[in-house]
């Protein structure tokens, strides 16, 4: 008898295992059929993974503060308004560092759209099988774990400077790379830089600022495991929880989404 995970491997290569049923052998051999489901399951794995729920971010030791920052209400809910922010994100962004931020500055009145590149599935012989939601959604992660969709409201081809006065780009180990290879979103950053509007990433996001090219000679901070890649990029890594520098603001982890949130509210505040 099959297991699940079998039948559920099985229903993967669709009608071919299927039209491909032999008869046993006498000699005890496997059938066609049982001999792909058995390489089928030496291909895969346990669906059990390492995720990051926001709960238990904001209860852990040490993160008393960052509790404080999302659970004391804003006062003055028009701080930033008439301030526009552009989230740029892709699939795989880190959920605490995208609606962490974004609920902060709308609390503070300001408008913030999330930006995505434009949909372009992967060529079919890559085997990716995309949800309809991805036309109009991004994925978001709790570390390495998806946990959900939010909507966009515009992608990158659509955008231009004049439209906003500051940039953030989220983390999450995914998303950065889904948008250093999008030649609208690198166009996008490059401009925004030459304009000396504000820039912000956190986490894993300065690594699409390098794909820009716009760290020669600036001082930055960025996930730990990114931090050479910042400095072949020509920038000076310092290890602080946000690092201000001219128009670019960066930060290191979900730990930081307080300070980052509030290095950016303080630097447009300025403007």
């Amino acid at each position: 008898m099959k297991t699940i995970k079998q039948l559920t491997v099985a229903s993967m290569v669709g009608l071919s295992a299927v039209s491909h049923v032999q008869a046993q052998s006498k000699s005890g051999e496997m059938t066609r059929s049982e001999y792909e489901l058995s390489v089928l399951n030496k291909l895969g794995s346990p669906a059990a993974v390492v995720n990051m729920p926001v709960s238990r971010l904001l209860n852990a030791p040490g993160n008393e503060a960052l509790r404080a920052f999302f659970f004391t209400p804003v006062e003055n809910k028009a701080l930033l308004k008439g301030k526009r922010i552009a989230v740029l994100a892709a699939d795989g962004f880190e959920e605490i560092e995208l609606l962490g931020p974004v609920w902060y500055f709308r609390e503070l009145g300001a408008q913030v759209d999330i930006v995505a590149p434009k949909f372009t599935p992967a060529p079919e012989r890559y085997g990716l099988m995309f949800p309809e939601q991805s036309k109009t959604h991004i994925m978001a992660i709790q570390y390495l774990q998806p946990v959900g969709w939010i909507a966009f409201d515009r992608t990158a081809d659509q955008i231009k400077v004049s439209d906003y006065d500051a940039v953030f780009i989220p983390g999450g180990a995914w998303n950065p790379d889904n948008l250093r290879q999008d030649k609208d979103v690198i166009r996008f950053i490059r401009d925004f830089n030459a304009s000396g509007k504000l820039i912000a990433a956190i986490c894993h996001a300065p690594v699409v600022l390098a794909s820009a090219d716009i760290l020669k000679g600036r001082k930055l901070t960025g996930y730990w495991n990114i931090q050479v890649d910042l400095k072949n990029a020509g920038g000076t890594v310092l290890e602080q929880p946000v690092v201000t520098d001219g128009n670019l603001i960066t930060s290191r982890h979900p730990i930081d989404v307080a300070d980052f949130s509030r290095a950016v509210e303080k630097w447009l505040m300025k403007q």
